[in-house]
Parts: C-alpha cells; structure tokens; sequence
C-alpha cells in the first residue's frame, strides 16, 4: 500500500467520525456552510396550508433545509409510525402523544445536549413538559402547545338556576349539579347537571377520572415504574387513613348512581359532548380543541370556560394535560441534530410559534407566551392552567384507557364496590408494567 493510500484511510478514519461527532456535539452547521439536508416532518391535526409557510419562515434563516410535510390520518397515526419507522422508512421528524415516552422511547433521538438541555426545558416550558418529555436526562420531544382539562359550562343554564359563576371546587360542582340537573317523577333524567360519571359516553372520562386521583394525592405509580400504586392507602400527620384512588372513583361514579342527590347521567344519555351542544347537559369538563367544536355546531350557545374545580384552596391546584410534541427518529441517522434544529426553532421563535397557536386557537406551553394569551376569552384559561396540569407515567396509554374504563364499568353497571374495582385495574396495570420491564 502507498503511502498516499494509507494517509487517505487514515483521513477518513480519523476526519470523519470527528467530523459528526462535532454536528452532534455542537448543532447543524451554520447557514453559511450550505450543508443541503431533506428531511420527512410527519403531523396530525394540522394541514399542509398551515406548516408550509412556517417551513418557509425557517428556511429564511437556514436556506440549505428541505423540509417535506405530510398530514396523517390520527386514526392510524401510530400504527403507520410504527409501521413506517420499522421499515425504514419512517419520517425524521414526527409528533408524539405526551403519553407516548415509554413506550416508544426506544424508536427516539434525543436532543443534543448543547442544542436542547432539560434545563432549557424546565426553563422555558410549563413543568409538565419535563415530566413527559425527559428521561435519564435527556430532552425527547418539544410541545408547540399544552392542553389541559378544564370546565365548559352553559351560561343560562346556570344563570336560570341562579348560579352567579363556575363551581371552583367539587363541593360547589356538586351543589350546582343537584341544582341544574331535572328528572321527572320516575327519577329519568331530563336534563343534566353535568356529563359526568360513566365511561362510554363521557369524552375523556378516563382522563377526568386520572385527574381527580392525582387531586386527591394519589401516587399514581411507584418510584421504580414497576408497580401501580394508585389503589394504596395513605396516612394523614393525625395518623388517618384514606385511599385517594378508591375516594376519587367514588366520587366519579356518584354522578350515574341513582341512590345519590348528585345523580345526573347514565349510559343512556347522549354522547357527552352532543349534550353540551344541545343544551342537555349544562356542565362538561373537556380540552380546549373542543371550542371550534362546539362553536361549530352550536355558533349561539352562550357558554363559557373555567378553571377546572379543585377539592380545596388547602390543596395544590392540578389539572391533567394532553398534548403532543415534536420528537426525532433514531432512524434519522447524520440528521439527528438538523432535525432539533428545526424542532428548537418551531417551539421557540414566538413570532412564528404565536402566528401557530392562533391560527389553531391552542394554548400554550411555554412561560413566556402565558402573559400573552391568559387574557383570552376561551384559551386564557387553558394557558393558565398548563401551570398546574399534570400527567402520569404510562407504559400503554390505550391498554390502560380500557382498564381505566372498566374500572368505571364494574361500579356504574356491575354494581362493584370502587375498592375492587380499583384493586383489579392497579393489578392489571402492573402486570403490563411488569412485562414491559422484562422486554427492556
């Protein structure tokens, strides 16, 4: 071998490693280096009209990016993710469900420190973020807004039973409940207070449920991630006792018991989002997308957002988010930092990032935009409360939806006590915690 060979191998063997190694540790190459990358950015929710002229605005800034979008069915969504990304050929950039960590963080790039650190992220994003985006301290997705539940109500309903404002605790909601709520001699409902206490016809009813756990001071998991842990019993300063999981279920499911004064929807009602809008329920507990919804269908209903009840202003304010941020492929390979390049810019140029959320009319995630939007009549509310929302680790957010609604299943139908039926979905939760552990 020559002796301009052997230079020529070890050049490449030594140049080239170093040469991505310095893209990793340092970010994309500035504009000026005219690297052209392509990259695939697959979204659900927003169309091609929307993305388009913000991919632009960044290629602006950074002229060497091709950036093709793609709108996805959210029906299919992760099922052609997952199909996609195991063929290889999956999109580089791509959203995930603030749920969706665990049990798709094998398939994800982290961010590069020196780009995105969790401190950036505790920094600039509401607390929730950090919670459902880092992992072994590193940085796994950016959220270009934050939901939270929050409470919907009919104005003149509430106004025509005498109710100046909103419920701002759950002894108050009650109390409007048995005031709203109309049933005729029979006990049928004919009216009710809220949309709330069954599984099947109450949109998000297992998120509801998840949040007043969390309310009550449910620890919804162990430390380790091995076992569930909201059906445990905890111990007051007074030495009392109390299960916040079995408590938050009971009060869930009193709304469809015909033996309780706040007795107010069944199985049978309509689907709890069509009752808001015919004015057949007065109170629902929703996420901000459902505003165009309801405005949509029902463009003079006078109705109104507030805060989402809480149990007592002794008690730390929660409310329970659902969201979607921007991730990475491992699969992106070289253009792991190029695409966080992009994702870093998104979630972060508040010209742009401002233009977004208003022209999807979402609330925000970020601290510094919460002063910005909390003065708006619909979305203030949820801007506001991304401060408070809260999530929880979970390793199979559809398995655990199901078991989620089961549990509210076997009291409102089967007539359980909420004891076992809490005690059988925490069991069956750990066992999906548990094969988890044994796959990794």
């Amino acid at each position: 071998m020559t002796k301009t060979n052997k230079r020529t191998i070890f050049l490449s063997a030594f140049i080239v490693p170093v040469f991505f190694s310095s893209i990793f540790a340092q970010g994309c190459p500035s504009s000026s280096q005219q690297q052209a990358v392509t990259l695939e950015f697959w979204g659900v929710f927003d169309d091609s009209n929307l993305i388009k002229p913000i991919i632009e605005q960044f290629r602006k800034q950074y002229s060497y990016f091709t950036i093709n979008y793609h709108e996805k069915d959210v029906n299919t969504y992760e099922k052609d993710l997952i199909d996609a990304l195991a063929a290889g050929r999956g999109p580089d950039i791509f959203f995930i469900n603030n749920t969706w960590l665990p049990k798709h963080i094998d398939k994800l790039a982290a961010a590069p420190e020196t780009m995105i650190s969790v401190k950036n992220v505790n920094d600039n994003f509401v607390d929730v973020v950090a919670q459902d985006f880092v992992d072994s301290n590193k940085v796994y997705a950016l959220p270009l807004s934050v939901d939270s539940l929050a409470l919907f109500y009919n104005k003149d309903l509430l106004n025509s039973a005498g109710i100046a404002s909103p419920p701002i605790n759950w002894a108050q909601f009650n109390t409007a409940v048995e005031k709203l709520t109309q049933r005729d001699s029979k006990n049928n409902i004919l009216r009710a207070g809220a949309a709330l206490g069954t599984s099947q016809n109450v949109n998000r009813s297992t998120d509801i449920l998840a949040m007043l756990m969390i309310q009550g001071g449910a620890n919804m998991i162990a430390d380790d991630k091995n076992v569930a842990a909201f059906d445990q019993t905890k111990t007051l300063a007074n030495n009392q006792s109390f299960n916040p999981g079995e408590l938050a279920l009971t009060f869930y499911t009193n709304f469809a018991n015909p033996l309780k004064k706040v007795y107010t929807w069944n199985q049978y009602q309509h689907y709890s989002i069509d009752a808001f809008i015919e004015g057949n329920a007065a109170m629902m507990i929703n996420y901000s997308y459902q505003i165009p919804v309801i405005k949509a269908r029902s463009p003079h209903l006078n109705f109104g957002v507030a805060a989402i009840p809480q149990i007592s202003s002794d008690n730390p304010s929660v409310s329970f988010a659902n969201y979607w941020g921007l991730a990475v492929s491992k699969t992106a390979g070289t253009k792991i930092p190029y695409a966080w390049k992009f994702i870093d810019w998104f979630s972060s140029d508040q010209e742009n990032l401002k233009n977004y959320l208003q022209t999807t009319q979402r609330p925000t995630g970020r601290r510094d935009l919460i002063d910005w939007q909390k003065n708006d009549e619909y979305l203030g509310v949820f801007a506001q409360q991304s401060l408070i929302a809260k999530s929880w680790w979970e390793v199979d957010n559809l398995a655990i939806e199901t078991i989620f609604a089961q549990m509210i299943d076997v009291v409102t139908i089967k007539h359980q006590s909420p004891l076992s039926a809490l005690q059988t979905a925490s069991q069956q939760i750990t066992v999906l915690m548990q094969k988890k552990k044994q796959l990794q």
